[in-house]
C-alpha cells in the first residue's frame, strides 16, 4: 500500500488509545518509518518522560513536546505517534494539521482502563481515580483531537492487525492510500 497526497500519517488520541502499537503496524503496511514522539523526546533528552514530569514539570515537558512535534511534522515518510497531550497547544495543532494525514484514535473508557491497569510509566495517572481522570481528560481533549483529525477511528478490543485492516480500508475508500 502506498500513501497518496500526504507526506506522513500522524496518530493522535488519549493515552492507551493504541497510537504506538497501531502506528508500528501501520508503518509496516505503508512501508514508512515509525516514530513515537515521546520516545523521540526521551532519546534527545536522555531521560524518561516520567522523569521530565517529576523534575521539570508538565510545562517543561510540553515545551519539549512542541519542539519534537514541529520537527516531526516537517518530515516526510513517517508514521508518527504523538503523546496524548500533543494537541493542547495551538502551535502543535497547526503543525499536526500541516504535517500530514491525521488519524484520531478514540478508545472507549473500558479499553483505556484495561490498558492502563498497573501502569507506572504514565505520570498523569499516578495517585488519581483513573476512571474519573480519563473520563474528564477525554472530554476536555476530544474537541482538540477532532479539530486536527482527518479521520476519527473508534478503538476497541480487536487485535491490532484487525484494527489496521479497518483503518486501511477507510484510507483506501477515501483515496488516501492505494494498493500496490
Amino acid at each position: 500500500m502506498q500513501l497518496q497526497h500526504h507526506s506522513s500519517v500522524i496518530l493522535v488520541g488519549p493515552m492507551a488509545s493504541g497510537k504506538t502499537t497501531l502506528g508500528k503496524l501501520l508503518s509496516k503496511r505503508l512501508n514508512l518509518q515509525f516514530v513515537d514522539s515521546d520516545q523521540d523526546i526521551e532519546k534527545r533528552s536522555g531521560v524518561s518522560v516520567r522523569t521530565i514530569f517529576e523534575v521539570e514539570g508538565e510545562d517543561a515537558f510540553r515545551d519539549r513536546e512542541s519542539k519534537a512535534i514541529a520537527m516531526l511534522a516537517g518530515q516526510k515518510g513517517l508514521v508518527v505517534a504523538t503523546g496524548g497531550g500533543a494537541v493542547l497547544r495551538e502551535q502543535n495543532r497547526m503543525a499536526l494539521r500541516q504535517g500530514g494525514l491525521v488519524l484520531y484514535l478514540k478508545p472507549d473508557i473500558e479499553t483505556q482502563l484495561r490498558r492502563t491497569t498497573g501502569d507506572r510509566k504514565r505520570p498523569l495517572l499516578q495517585n488519581v481515580d483513573r476512571r474519573q481522570f480519563l473520563t474528564e481528560m477525554n472530554a476536555a481533549r476530544d474537541p482538540f483531537y477532532r479539530q486536527v483529525a482527518d479521520l476519527v477511528v473508534k478503538v476497541d478490543n480487536r487485535p491490532g492487525k484487525k484494527m489496521i485492516g479497518a483503518i486501511l480500508a477507510k484510507m483506501v475508500q477515501k483515496a488516501w492510500v492505494t494498493e500496490t
